[in-house]
């Protein structure tokens, strides 16, 4: 049965086959950008769980959130809140995203910042460099083994992070085996759409130690957060419930369980 992520990457692969952009040239661009944040860095820093909250203006499976939000404002929010790190969605035909939003967001805070997309290719890792993404996502289900080892290397060599996401522990160990040391755990299925957090809470006690854990997608509100903390996990990634939450800072420290805090 096909699945939401086929269609996509489907696309991006379409695209991807076309860009005859030249590799070398892309690399060295990319290679004398400025130093990166520290995505991962910044999650082992957090006292207690972190957040990381994503900038998405739409999604296949819900359509519009917020399509007309500000960036930059939302970023500012999501730092005020005392969110780790940022996610930004940057593809345009099915999120609605843009490499705008990515540069708009990180110019507006000092967090580190993920470049939310389906990377298929070496030239999409150097995008995600050239526009100012300090981490970038590898699917583990949308890449073979071979692909996930050249696209982690090629990231890690540009000087990003890479959040590997997975499903189940066979993708674990396609991950693992390609030197991840950041993993998000996709608790939505990919062909029903449905969440499952038994999916995440088994999971968190098979990722090797050292790992940091990330539980991703279907994250709606204080008691999912605390219990995947609980199971192990170091961060959450949150998009929906905070691109459509009235007061995204106040709801970024009610996840982390300090609701009276503020961020300094």
């Amino acid at each position: 049965m096909a699945t939401y992520l086929d269609r996509i990457l489907a696309r991006h692969r379409e695209v991807a086959e076309r860009d005859d952009r030249d590799l070398a040239e892309l690399t060295r661009r990319a290679s004398r950008c400025p130093p990166e944040r520290g995505f991962t860095a910044a999650l082992r820093r957090s006292d207690g769980l972190a957040v990381i909250s994503e900038i998405k203006r739409r999604s296949p499976s819900k359509g519009g959130l917020n399509e007309g939000l500000d960036p930059a404002a939302l970023a500012a929010e999501y730092a005020a809140g005392g969110a780790s790190c940022l996610s930004v969605l940057t593809d345009e035909e099915f999120f609605g995203g843009s490499a705008d939003d990515l540069r708009r967001a990180r110019g507006a805070c000092d967090l580190p910042v993920l470049r939310k997309d389906f990377t298929v290719s070496p030239r999409d890792v150097c995008d995600a460099r050239l526009m100012g993404a300090d981490c970038v996502l590898l699917i583990a289900a949308a890449l073979d083994p071979a692909e996930l080892v050249e696209l982690h290397r090629s990231a890690v060599d540009l000087g990003l992070d890479v959040l590997v996401e997975i499903h189940d522990e066979a993708e674990l160990e396609v991950a693992v085996a390609a030197g991840a040391t950041l993993v998000g755990v996709n608790q939505r299925d990919l062909v029903t759409f449905q969440v499952d957090h038994e999916r995440a809470l088994r999971m968190a006690s098979v990722i090797p130690s050292g790992v940091v854990r990330v539980a991703e997608s279907g994250v709606r509100g204080v008691d999912d957060a605390r219990a995947l903390h609980q199971a192990g996990y170091d961060a959450v990634l949150v998009g929906e419930t905070l691109v459509t939450s009235p007061d995204p800072a106040a709801s970024i420290r009610e996840l982390r369980g300090r609701p009276d805090a503020r961020h300094r």
